[in-house]
């Protein structure tokens, strides 16, 4: 995996970690290539912004299946929620070596600050990201690199140590200084914590993934909106809207074998999926006036469609 060229596959999320990554190779005069990700549950919007201001191509993986299989069952378990950090961490960067020894790169380089997130960016979970990805000693951390042993880019003197940083923790003033430093003025904020750590979102997810042996984009987009209930022995799902928004983002998502229902009163909308009979319109109803302030007089449908008082 010995390689000549000075070129190096940055994991670039957008972030303030990542552009100083990058920028610090850059400052070596290495060719840098960001790689960045998404799945069901993330997208690379910033990625792509941040690629452009620091000038890098960017490379584009869409993990799909492939990241929903390790949601279902991750090796090293979860964190909080459904989130399978450590998992997650190995998947990105075995798709970054199939393309480092693609593509003949000589090293992976990352953001990452030692200490910074609890699952992922210690010694220990470090140490079982490279031995299962087959990475040891080709991952590059320009932000810690002086906090572990030198790697095969530093001994061939690919990348000078003595450029490199030793930064630990969740603070970010040194990062915040060599932002100034590198008169970096436009970058994001710490991101927020992934969606998978979401108490309200991994019950829905965990629920549907026990129900459903195939999952698809729309599934997930749906569980980003509502309160979720269930009737008909969890053969029928119904979503009812939290605001104004979510109401109308429903109506939007609505497909011809599923049915909404829009009270004339003020109170949430409700989209219905999988088995539709009287007993799914009834508990939908339900629901709806539960969380209405007022519903005398209102009209409610049967199954087949016609209105009933």
């Amino acid at each position: 995996m010995i390689r000549r060229k000075k070129k190096a596959l940055v994991l670039f999320s957008g972030g303030l970690d990542s552009i100083l990554a990058v920028k610090i190779l850059q400052k070596q005069k290495i060719n840098v290539v960001g790689i960045a990700f998404s799945s069901y549950f993330f997208n690379t919007r910033q990625a792509k912004k941040s690629a452009q201001e620091v000038n890098i191509p960017l490379k584009i993986i869409y993990l799909g299946s492939k990241y929903l299989k390790i949601v279902r069952q991750p090796k090293f378990g979860y964190g909080s929620g459904i989130n399978p950090c450590l998992d997650c961490r190995i998947l990105m960067l075995r798709e970054a070596k199939r393309i480092l020894e693609k593509e003949k790169f000589n090293f992976i380089a990352t953001g990452e600050v030692l200490g910074q997130r609890p699952m992922t960016q210690n010694k220990q979970a470090i140490k079982i990201i490279e031995e299962e990805t087959g990475l040891v000693g080709y991952i590059l951390r320009p932000l810690s690199a002086k906090l572990f042993p030198p790697t095969i880019s530093e001994k061939e003197k690919i990348v000078a140590r003595e450029t490199l940083f030793d930064i630990r923790g969740r603070s970010r003033k040194k990062q915040i200084e060599l932002a100034k430093e590198f008169n970096i003025t436009d970058y994001p904020s710490p991101a927020g914590g992934c969606i998978l750590t979401e108490k309200d979102f991994a019950q829905k997810l965990k629920h549907i993934l026990s129900k459903k042996d195939i999952i698809k984009s729309r599934d997930i987009k749906l569980l980003r909106l509502g309160r979720h209930f269930w009737t008909n022995n969890d053969q029928t799902e119904i979503i009812l809207g939290r605001n104004h928004q979510e109401n109308l983002r429903l109506k939007q998502l609505v497909k011809s074998d599923e049915k909404f229902i829009e009270p004339k009163f003020s109170g949430p909308s409700a989209l219905i999926r999988g088995i539709i009979n009287q007993t799914a319109i009834d508990f939908t109803w339900k629901k709806i006036k539960e969380r209405s302030k007022n519903h005398k007089g209102s009209r409610q449908l049967t199954a087949d469609g016609r209105k009933q008082i």
